[in-house]
Parts: C-alpha cells; sequence; structure tokens
C-alpha cells in the first residue's frame, strides 16, 4: 500500500515537474535555443491519474508557460509559435478523450471486482470464533495481488458429532483452482452435518470430488474433529498439523501410512485411516497449507515452522496467528509465491 501510494503521488507531480524542466531549461540557454514545444509535456503526462479537471488544470498552465515562454523567446506572433500553442491544444484534446475512457475501465473494474468480493465471500465464510468448547482463529494470504482467495481453502463446521474442520490445497492456481476449493467446501458443508463419523465425511466428499473434477486434478487436505477432549485426523496427503500441548511441548500428529489427496481415488488404493489424540484445555492446534513451509527466504531457506512454534503459545489464537503471519512475511521479505493459510483450534 505504502509504495502504491508513493507511486501515485510520483505519477500526479510529473506534469508539473515536466513544465517545471521545460521552463528552467529555456530560461538557462536564452532565446538563441527554443523549449517552447516541450511545454506539451505537462498535458501529456496528466491524464495518468486524476479525472477531466484535474487534466484542463494542467492545460490552462501549459498554455500560460507556453504563452510567457513564446514572448520571452520573441516567438508569441511567428507560426512556431502558434504551432507550440496547437499542440499544446492537441495534446489536451487527447489526454481528455484519454481520462474518459480510463475513467469506463475503472468503474468496469470496480464493479468486476465488487462481484468477485461478493463471490469470495460466499465461498470462504468467515468462520465461527467460538465452535462448542473450541476457539477457532484464521489467517488465509492470496499469492494473487489483491484476491482475497486462491487454492487453498478451510471450514468449520459445529455438528451434533463434534466440531468439524477442514484445511485443504488445491493444486495450481488462479481460477480454476478457486472452481476446485468451491467443489471441495460444498461437499464438505453437505456431509459434515450429516456423517455419523469422520471417515464417513471423508468418503463422502472423496466420491464428491472425484465425480466432479476432471483430469489430474487433486486437492491435499486434511480433516479434524474435535469431540469430548480428543481430536480426530483423516489426512488426503496433507502436510501434518502442529499440536502444541499446553506446557508448550510440540507434536506433529501423523497417521500411520498417507492416502493419496482427494480426487486421485481412480488409482485403487485404500482410503485414510482416521487416528486420535489428545485435545485437552489450554492446547492448540495449528492445521496450514503448504505455503507455509515452502516460503522461501533470499537464500532459498524454507519457513522454519518448528523453530517458530513458540510464536503460538499466545492464550489469544487470533494474536498468535498475526504474530505467525508477520514472521512469515518478514521471513520472504516481500510477497508469498504461493497460497497460503493457517487454521488455529484453542480447546477452552
Amino acid at each position: 500500500m505504502r509504495s502504491e501510494n508513493h507511486r501515485l503521488t510520483v505519477l500526479s507531480m510529473l506534469p508539473f515537474a515536466m513544465m517545471a524542466a521545460v521552463t528552467v531549461a529555456d530560461l538557462a540557454v536564452g532565446p538563441h535555443v527554443v523549449f517552447l514545444p516541450l511545454v506539451s509535456l505537462g498535458p501529456a503526462f496528466a491524464p495518468l491519474v486524476g479525472g477531466w479537471r484535474r487534466t484542463a488544470c494542467v492545460a490552462g498552465i501549459a498554455l500560460l508557460l507556453c504563452a510567457a515562454l513564446g514572448w520571452y523567446n520573441d516567438l508569441l506572433d511567428t507560426p512556431r509559435g502558434y504551432m507550440s500553442i496547437a499542440s499544446v491544444l492537441g495534446v489536451t484534446a487527447a489526454g481528455l478523450l484519454a481520462v474518459s475512457m480510463r475513467q469506463e475501465r475503472e468503474a468496469e473494474l470496480d464493479s468486476v471486482r465488487s462481484i468477485a468480493e461478493a463471490a469470495q465471500r460466499v465461498l470462504l465464510k468467515p468462520v465461527p470464533r467460538l465452535a462448542g468448547r473450541v476457539r477457532v482463529a484464521v489467517c488465509y494470504m492470496s499469492a494473487v495481488a489483491e484476491a482475497r482467495i486462491g487454492g487453498d481453502l478451510y471450514e468449520v463446521v459445529t455438528s451434533p458429532h463434534g466440531v468439524r474442520v477442514i484445511v485443504g490445497d488445491v493444486q495450481g492456481k488462479g481460477l480454476e483452482a478457486v472452481e476446485t476449493a468451491a467443489v471441495v467446501l460444498g461437499a464438505f458443508r453437505e456431509a459434515a452435518p450429516d456423517e455419523p463419523d469422520l471417515a464417513a465425511v471423508g468418503a463422502r466428499l472423496a466420491r464428491s470430488v472425484e465425480r466432479q473434477l476432471g483430469g489430474e486434478k487433486f486437492v491435499t487436505a486434511i480433516l479434524a474433529e474435535v469431540n469430548a477432549k480428543e481430536v480426530t485426523f483423516l489426512n488426503f496427503g496433507h502436510p501434518a498439523p502442529l499440536l502444541m500441548r499446553a506446557d508448550g511441548t510440540v507434536t506433529w500428529p501423523e497417521p500411520s501410512s498417507y492416502a493419496l489427496p482427494l480426487g486421485l481415488g481412480a488409482h485403487g488404493t485404500a482410503p485414510p485411516e482416521p487416528f486420535r489424540t489428545d485435545f485437552l484445555p489450554g492446547d492448540q492446534l495449528l492445521l496450514y497449507t503448504d505455503g507455509i513451509t515452502e516460503a522461501r527466504d533470499a537464500e532459498g531457506r524454507f519457513y522454519p515452522l518448528t523453530a517458530r512454534a513458540h510464536l503460538l503459545k499466545e492464550r489469544d489464537p487470533e494474536t498468535a496467528l498475526e504474530m505467525l503471519r508477520k514472521d512469515l512475511l518478514q521471513h520472504v521479505s516481500g510477497p508469498l509465491h504461493d497460497d497460503a493459510a493457517m487454521l488455529m483450534l484453542r480447546y477452552r
């Protein structure tokens, strides 16, 4: 945001800087070298920012400078002076047309952006801060500029069988990844409240994804169910979650064998087996996508999530995720090259 504001400031000052430079150069070298036609550079750069009033104001200043320099160079009543004034007027007319076309495109872009943001809010709904005895916080960072969602997905559903969660990562980027994420989230939202156990949710999710996805698309995902001081996982080829105990110890719950991601069931492999671990008051569970652990710094080193686990000791999960997000962005020293999602659960 700061760099964008700096760029706009530079562009807004550029027409005045050009006209000032032309004026200083013309006065410095004297009447024998005429810079009069270059005054039109002011109106030429004016349409880059602002509206037609600003462009017309710059054109008025350019005409005054043109007249003053024409008088100084004794060219005001000559064909060269007339041509300089005509060039300012011509460039101004072209600039006003450019401003009109730019404003039309900006209005269309704003309309498309508002529709996209509405679709994004429908796809990735805000998660509840409290779900049963679990406090929830989420952080999403898209690799696409000005986008709020991409190929990563998450959802939290409170069901009669416990709090059920999914975090996933779609193969690829862009609109196709968003479309695939919508398929997965729709299937999970439909299955999570109804199925009696997490394995049934996973099976229903796998069937829906295989039915709707084509080609070689796939989705890594981890499902979790919190119930009665215990958490059950179902892992479809996704990175292992981070579990921080109340005493500060860190574990990485993993299955005995990993299953293939969603969408690759046609290969005939066995579905994932549920595995469980204790989830006690004060424990915090971090589910994330590989955009976190595969984020690299300038020297190509991956983000050391294990070494940064101490940042999650904050009692407030939102504060903990914000600290981890800032540390991640500091590690990469710039924008992420892959979507990254983090969802934290804290047992109250």
